[in-house]
């Protein structure tokens, strides 16, 4: 696998996330008492954190703010050759009637999200879900699309986009990686 370009900054990163907070907050104002954030593991949970924190700074509502692991709720677990690994969920929150906005770093083929989807129904019936990603980069699989996009990255299938950021002992970047 070779570096194929830096597609994102921190600073990009960071204008990122307060333009997806804006567009949130424009999209329906009155819901804001009403909006929770789950991050997907892994990563997704930093961006939600980072959501929420701008979101009380420009609103000075403190949006609750949720962790999911959806590995065991995959349709293609049975095609890893790796051992899926399954960290904790953690939604101290009732999702039932929330307006519930999903926060992902990279959006792929959809069945991540397909599968944090039915995980979050575990817990309850919100009222919206919504999705908001840090990075699209095509090749859907399943009929999903993000309500919140930070960049729009076309890629080939044999490219990936890793994102690094801070809260992992990182710098915060995405690059996109050529496989053989």
């Amino acid at each position: 696998m070779r570096e194929k370009a830096q597609v994102m900054t921190k600073e990009e990163m960071r204008r990122v996330l307060v333009r997806i907070s804006h567009e949130i907050l424009e999209k329906d104002h009155c819901a804001v008492n009403n909006l929770a954030l789950i991050g997907v593991k892994s990563r997704g949970d930093h961006l939600a954190y980072r959501i929420a924190k701008i979101l009380d700074h420009v609103e000075g509502v403190k949006v609750p703010v949720g962790i999911i692991d959806a590995n065991l709720y995959r349709d293609d677990i049975n095609l890893h050759t790796a051992k899926i690994t399954v960290s904790k969920t953690d939604i101290p929150f009732d999702v039932a009637g929330k307006w519930i906005i999903l926060v992902d770093d990279v959006l792929y083929t959809g069945r991540t999200i397909r599968a944090s989807m039915e995980a979050v129904m575990d817990f309850g019936r919100p009222s919206v879900v919504q999705l908001a990603v840090l990075i699209d980069r095509g090749h859907r699989e399943l009929p999903i699309a993000a309500d919140y996009v930070g960049k729009n990255i076309p890629t080939s299938n044999r490219e990936i986009i890793r994102v690094d950021m801070e809260e992992e002992g990182k710098k915060d970047l995405a690059v996109i990686y050529e496989t053989d």
